[in-house]
């Protein structure tokens, strides 16, 4: 096993904000010169929401545990690792879903061969590691993880946070360049909405100890026209910016009916996206938005759907429900 803090790999340069991520501020921030394989490809489309950036940036250059909240599909994992993609800073992701246990954080025994001889030998998991290194850790669905893990995770919350591993009788120091962040649809109070099922209440210490909380909605209109043609270069070009227009006022007025509890499912800037993808497939509008959102629609909001379709994009939309097959 390397040692912990080996090379002490640490940023070694610094990057202008205004520069690198279009903001207006005079931060200079720690970043590493060069790259390695955990550092995520930069995607040039991406649109950094102004104040979500700051908090990340903060995170990274004042060591500060950093939580990014908000609805589904509105880029909050993407955010923090496009963020550490212009730093080259290692950024590794875990999903907090319900088959996460303790035993995959912290590692576990293993039976390995050694000189010919079966042995038994500490396999480290991702926690051990990610603290040992230059390394950003995401927990994604940190408001769906399981009571044992998430009060495994309480102990690295402090900024000096050290892991003690009882079965190895061993302390782990964080590396210098170690930073911990974390995305979740609500606040820790529980899905108050009915909308994501499996997310627990997090308990209000463990909230507590987590220095900034940023929230990440979905963007401007504007500018969420601008990601999609970025994202899909079929759509680029101002002859295509009206039809991409009206599918983004069709996902807002779904957003909106949402907020009113009028329907259930929501339209993320990813779906359109999609929607617009599934355009470029089958060359038909509805029958893209059919397949990449209506049928995931309860049946009773579709009529509703339908109806916003027809008021942004100019013409009706037919669809089936189950009361419509015979046999």
């Amino acid at each position: 096993m390397t040692s912990p803090l080996a090379a002490l790999k640490t940023p070694d340069q610094t990057v202008s904000v205004r520069t690198v991520f279009g903001l207006e501020s005079d931060w200079q921030v720690p970043a590493f010169s060069a790259t390695d394989d955990h550092v995520p490809a930069i995607d040039p489309a991406y649109r950094f929401d102004h104040d979500t950036t700051l908090a990340i940036l903060a995170g990274f250059a004042h060591n500060r545990r950093v939580m990014v909240q908000g609805y589904h599909g509105t880029g909050k994992s993407t955010h923090i690792e496009q963020v550490a993609a212009r730093l080259n800073w290692p950024c590794v992701r875990v999903n907090l879903d319900s088959h996460i246990s303790r035993i995959d954080l912290i590692g576990k025994d293993a039976i390995v061969i050694q000189d010919g001889h079966q042995i038994t030998e500490f396999r480290e998991g991702i926690l051990p590691w990610a603290l040992q290194n230059a390394a950003a850790l995401v927990f994604d669905e940190y408001d769906a993880g399981r009571p044992d893990v998430m009060f495994v995770i309480q102990r690295v919350l402090e900024v000096e946070g050290k892991l003690t591993l009882l079965d190895q009788n061993r302390v782990i120091v964080p590396h210098p360049a170690f930073r911990l962040f974390a995305t979740a649809n609500t606040v820790g109070l529980g899905d108050t909405t009915g909308l994501y099922h499996g997310t627990q209440q997090i308990n209000q210490g463990q909230m507590d100890r987590w220095n900034i909380v940023a929230t990440l909605n979905y963007l401007p209109e504007a500018e969420e026209i601008a990601i999609v043609q970025a994202k899909v270069p079929s759509f680029a070009g101002a002859a295509k910016k009206k039809k991409i227009a009206a599918m983004v006022a069709l996902a807002n007025l779904t957003r909106q009916s949402f907020m009113n509890g009028d329907i259930a499912t929501v339209m993320s800037p990813r779906t359109v996206i999609t929607w617009a993808e599934n355009y470029d497939i089958f060359g038909d509008a509805a029958t893209a938005f059919r397949l990449s959102f209506l049928n995931k629609c309860d049946e009773a909001e579709r009529p509703a759907i339908a109806e916003f379709y027809q008021r942004c994009m100019n013409e009706e939309l037919t669809f089936t429900t189950r009361h419509d097959v015979r046999d």
